[in-house]
């Protein structure tokens, strides 16, 4: 019997991923944060990916695949510590798997590595460079993980290691960029502005690293959900009401109240409100056959539990 060993494990997408997979396979995970109420099927560890103790758990639990899920997304912590946890983490993580055997690896990426430029084409491939970090300098150590990882694919041909960028994933279980956006009442958008977005369901992305697990992908796959919608479409489709505010307001103002921790996005994250950054999940369905089960309008609707 498989078993299955998940970093960030006490994470939304961690919780959800190992309960999806613990009826058919063994599910071990580690964490900093702690999960109440975990399954007892389910073991799990309070541990540092940085550490000695958590080449100790791959030691004793011996898993066949690993999928890395342990990454800090906030932006309102300590950058150089987001950055060593992320980046050095990543490395001990897949060092480790390649030390004990362990026979597949998903890395779970982001679709905004690729970064939103006023050039961005529609439905970039696998192929196009990851552009973040050009203007867009907090999200730098994420670009560097997906780098490490895209590297230990030579490194390591003997480990089939997949790296899955997933475009917005919404959910009332997980906490990313865009979501906390539109879980706003009244997000500010930038004026003369409306790109098109992708999200997916919290519950998609889950099915798609199980498809990658079964499936033993090797390489680098953009995940993509039902389709694509204007951002202030889905901002009235959540249920809020946007607040149009010119880009010379807007942009100074996340620049002096982000470093005091006043707004939970910096600079940067302006362009994802300005320019799409659509991808191509061509090669990921190809290989897995992979389709979601949820709509538009189901995920954006069910983005506060509803």
């Amino acid at each position: 019997m498989e078993k299955v060993l998940i970093t960030g494990i006490a994470g939304g997408v961690g919780r959800l991923l190992a309960r999806r997979l613990v009826a058919e396979t063994e599910v071990c995970g580690v964490d900093r944060a702690p999960w109440d109420a975990r399954p007892d099927k389910i073991a799990m560890y309070r541990v540092d990916l940085r550490k000695r103790e958590f080449e100790d758990v791959i030691r004793t639990e011996r898993p066949t695949a690993l999928v890395h899920l342990g990454f800090v997304r906030d932006f309102r912590g300590d950058p150089g510590r987001r950055h060593d946890i992320n980046v050095r983490g990543t490395q001990r993580v897949l060092e480790h798997c390649a030390a004990h055997g362990v026979e597949k690896v998903v890395v779970v990426s982001s679709g905004t590595v690729y970064g939103a430029q006023p050039d961005n084409p529609f439905f970039m491939d696998e192929d196009h460079p990851l552009s973040a970090s050009r203007d867009y300098p907090e999200i730098r150590d994420l670009v560097e993980v997906d780098t490490v990882a895209s590297s230990f694919l030579w490194k390591a041909p003997e480990v089939r290691t997949a790296i899955l960028r997933p475009v917005h994933v919404l959910g009332p279980h997980v906490r990313s960029m865009m979501g906390e956006f539109l879980r706003l009442e009244r997000p500010p958008t930038v004026m003369g502005f409306d790109p098109v977005l992708q999200v997916m369901h919290e519950e998609d992305v889950v099915e798609a690293i199980a498809r990658a697990l079964e499936a033993g992908l090797s390489g680098v796959f953009n995940v993509t959900g039902p389709g694509e919608i204007p951002l202030l479409t889905a901002v009235r489709e959540t249920g809020g009401r946007a607040v149009p505010v010119p880009e010379f307001l807007l942009r100074p103002a996340l620049r002096r109240l982000f470093p005091w921790r006043a707004v939970p996005w910096p600079e940067g994250a302006i362009d994802f409100l300005k320019y799409p950054v659509t991808l191509s999940g061509k090669r990921f369905a190809d290989q897995t056959g992979f389709e979601p089960l949820f709509g538009l309008r189901e995920t954006l609707r069910g983005l506060r539990g509803g």
